[in-house]
């Protein structure tokens, strides 16, 4: 059961939104508001807002906008329950234990449990580094010229020889063996028993986004098998969903992220200043953490080995990537094998130059494909330009292909107009376009494109009616929650005009109603939609007006559309809409 909406409200209205923002971003005041620079984007100009009286944020520059938890949500990324309790615990608010199921409480108890242990090993692992029994691998990472900071930053340590060392301190702390064995942390044979999922290696604490430890990496030290080795999946740990370096990549604020193969390359990076690295798990990257990388940037340098297999891993990325929306370009770092090892020899300012350097990831495709093909022969060229054309029809977005068939054309010097042939001609052979359903696809766009144009203006009249209560007056004579036809657009409308019964509008306290993150999210930037910014009084007017009547009549299409035919009051209701309909065209909205 989540905490009641009393209760959030007066978490919420406990933490002054200024005061809370301040202590993250640095805020002037500018006539009732206050400005700093952007959080969520690079900007050199201030167009980040906070309001002290509307108790909300709100980016000009990349649209991000909500009250003080959405704020942390987006910051801190906590879900909202995290954001509430951090804030009540600031506000110095005691909340009541959360009720759960009886099957919830037990999962919630072993979460909670595991990552105490891991909490209590990644700490032990440290210890032991720093002692005699782990000199050997304390010299491995001094020689990999990891500093002291850098070591202590990434909570670096060492499981020692003894196969049974950290079993033993847990079970000493009071863990059962069955737990400890959920925590990924032992191994069971018939000839061993009992004994450590890592011994005599060097260790790397996995964090999770909110720096909770949820797993291990080990690297061996000798010639023992394999060289790394990372904790199994646990209630904690889903390797394909985490990445290692993203709990302080998340904060560098870089537009990108460098994407890396292995943990020390991420903490050379790191400690070169290039605080944007990540790397996936010890597996290939997945859809998964193109998902949670698409939370904090739109754009990845791949920054992968140059061998082949670093190459073929570049490869498998860079259509994951785009199909989650990112951008993807690969880092090259010939002749060295890695970051690491590229940065000790030429050093952070040459690895830079690389990253400027970068290759357009489908581009970059394009130059692995050719060494498959004889590009002196006319076969061999055809072929692969066949190739080309199959691959470039993966750009569902028609501009985005057309974008890319020119830019091939231009780096292989063929006429685009062939090559836009042979596109077409592959996309008939594959069966992805057929003349005869090129009017039917049309109409599905067009529809699609007259749906979204409605949700964004049912989303300008909601900002446009908390940004003032005279406006919110006016508009609501002709437009009701019910005229809002997406679910969670009606109810924050409802929630609005039955705050406005009551007296004054508090779009901060309606956010609190929604408790699912990507709910809150949504509802957020329903508060905070870029209007185009129209010069005059008249200008303003107009456009609001033309917004009312497109939102009312879509209201009525929609209704009409599904009306039950035997519904003889419903209809009458619609009739009368349409009525008032022709109405709205003379209606006169004034802004002062």
């Amino acid at each position: 059961m989540y905490y009641s909406e009393e209760l959030i409200e007066e978490v919420r209205s406990r933490n002054d939104i200024v005061d809370v923002i301040s202590g993250y971003v640095r805020l002037q005041k500018k006539g009732s508001s206050y400005f700093g620079l952007c959080p969520f984007h690079n900007e050199k100009s201030p167009s980040f807002s906070v309001s002290r009286q509307k108790q909300m944020y709100y980016c000009f520059g990349c649209g991000a906008g909500g009250n003080v938890f959405t704020f942390l949500m987006e910051y801190e990324n906590f879900s909202f329950v995290e954001a509430v309790k951090f804030l009540a615990d600031r506000a110095g608010i005691e909340l009541p234990e959360m009720e759960y199921s009886k099957e919830a409480k037990e999962k919630a108890d072993l979460k909670s449990t595991i990552l105490e242990m891991n909490k209590l090993a990644a700490k032990y692992f440290y210890v032991q580094l720093k002692s005699e029994r782990g000199s050997q691998a304390y010299s491995y990472l001094k020689n990999r010229e990891l500093s002291d900071e850098t070591i202590t930053a990434f909570g670096l340590g060492f499981s020692n020889k003894y196969s049974d060392d950290l079993y033993k301190y847990l079970r000493e702390k009071g863990y059962s063996e069955d737990l400890i064995r959920q925590a990924g942390l032992i191994n069971t044979d018939e000839r061993q028993g009992v004994y450590d999922k890592f011994w005599n290696r060097v260790m790397f604490p996995i964090m999770d986004v909110n720096n909770r430890v949820i797993g291990f990496g080990g690297r061996v030290m000798g010639d023992g098998k394999p060289k790394y080795l990372n904790s199994p999946e646990t209630v904690v740990f889903d390797k394909s969903r985490n990445l290692y370096g993203l709990n302080r990549a998340r904060t560098s604020r870089k537009p990108y992220f460098l994407l890396c193969e292995g943990y020390m390359d991420v903490i050379s990076l790191h400690q070169s200043g290039f605080t944007n690295a990540v790397a996936s798990l010890g597996t290939a990257l997945t859809a998964g953490h193109a998902a949670l990388i698409k939370r904090y940037v739109q754009e990845v340098y791949l920054t992968y080995d140059s061998d082949e297999a670093g190459t073929r891993a570049a490869l498998r990325a860079v259509p994951i990537l785009r199909e989650a929306g990112i951008s993807a370009k690969v880092v090259r770092m010939d002749p060295y094998k890695d970051p690491d090892e590229f940065i000790k020899n030429l050093g952070a300012e040459e690895y830079e130059k690389r990253i400027h350097a970068a290759r357009n990831g489908f581009m970059f495709s394009l130059e692995m494909l050719e060494k498959q093909y004889d590009m002196n022969s006319p076969e061999g060229k055809t072929d692969f330009f066949r190739e080309v054309s199959r691959r470039l029809l993966e750009f569902e977005d028609e501009l985005e292909r057309n974008n890319y068939i020119e830019a091939v054309a231009t780096a292989y010097r063929v006429s685009r107009e062939s090559l836009e042939k042979m596109v077409a001609k592959m996309a008939v052979n594959v069966g992805m376009a057929r003349p005869v359903a090129r009017p039917k696809r049309a109409e599905g766009s067009e529809k699609k494109q007259k749906e979204d144009g409605i949700l964004t203006s049912q989303k300008a009249l909601l900002t446009w009616m908390i940004d003032d209560d005279r406006l919110f007056d006016q508009i609501s004579q002709y437009i009701s929650p019910g005229d809002f036809t997406e679910s969670l657009y009606r109810t924050v409308a409802e929630l609005l005009y039955e705050q406005r019964k009551q007296g004054a509008l508090n779009p901060a306290k309606i956010l609190n109603h929604f408790t699912e993150e990507e709910d809150h999210r949504e509802a957020a930037s329903l508060f905070n939609t870029r209007i185009k910014e129209l010069r005059t009084k008249e200008e303003r007017e107009q456009a609001l007006q033309e917004t009312i009547l497109r939102v009312k009549s879509y209201s009525i299409e929609h209704q009409t559309m599904n009306l039950d035919p035997t519904d003889m009051r419903g209809l009458q209701h619609l009739m009368e809409e349409k009525r008032k309909l022709e109405n709205l065209k003379n209606l006169n909205i004034t802004i002062q």
